[in-house]
């Protein structure tokens, strides 16, 4: 499958699944944008993000995909970590979707996917802000796809489950234990589990494919 001259902006594409997006997509023939911590640009910075997209020629598709964590128990949760994590996973993809589609609606078409969670759906321990995000970030998906499938812009998410990236690295081992019997295919996510379904939603094929947050997690959530 070719994409030739279409632009997709990744966003947190210096490691983990963004990283993986953005090397699926060059392979598939897109001309690849990113932007994350490590190129320069802070996303939580929110005239930054909405730079980012409008220093573009031009964007096809938009992979709001960078994001972190605090790991608190939630009554010692400090409110400064509550606000970084949302401004980051929740309200720069907000902003970032908001440019892209504005450019995506005056090309005539267009698609974006969001990075949700597990914790989308499921409440999660010592993640309060992270599961209060990714829950923001499935809404926004489903309220944003209504609204744009009338100009030809898809808007979907993946809900990916447990994945081997720095973000989990630091796990307890205890927590690995206890997560991965419950996986019905044995084993955690690699980055490129995520890139696929994510290259898929971005491609023709998912051309009548809105509005859906799709798990990517062993089926976890089917059991």
């Amino acid at each position: 499958m070719t994409h030739r001259h279409k632009v997709a902006l990744v966003t947190g594409a210096s490691r983990g699944i963004g990283l993986a997006v953005a090397e699926r997509l060059r392979t598939d023939g897109w001309r690849v944008e990113t932007a994350d911590r490590t190129s320069g640009t802070d996303l939580a910075d929110l005239e930054a993000a909405r730079a980012v997209v409008e220093g573009l020629d031009r964007i096809d598709a938009l992979v709001a995909n960078a994001g972190t964590v605090a790991r608190y128990p939630a009554l010692e949760l400090p409110l400064e970590e509550w606000q970084r994590v949302i401004a980051l996973n929740l309200t720069s993809v907000f902003v970032l979707a908001q440019a892209a589609g504005r450019r995506m609606v005056d090309a005539g078409g267009g698609a974006i996917v969001m990075t949700a969670s597990l914790l989308s759906v499921i409440g999660g321990v010592n993640a309060a802000a992270y599961a209060a995000s990714k829950g923001g970030v499935a809404q926004l998906a489903r309220s944003l796809s209504n609204e744009l499938a009338p100009h030809g812009v898809r808007v979907n998410a993946v809900a990916p489950g447990w994945v081997e990236t720095e973000l989990t690295s630091t796990l307890e081992p205890w927590k690995r234990d206890e997560v991965t019997p419950r996986i019905p295919l044995g084993r955690w996510a690699q980055p490129d589990d995520v890139a696929g379904p994510i290259a898929w939603l971005l491609s023709d094929d998912a051309r009548y494919v809105t509005g859906a947050v799709i798990p990517v997690d062993g089926g976890f959530l089917a059991r």
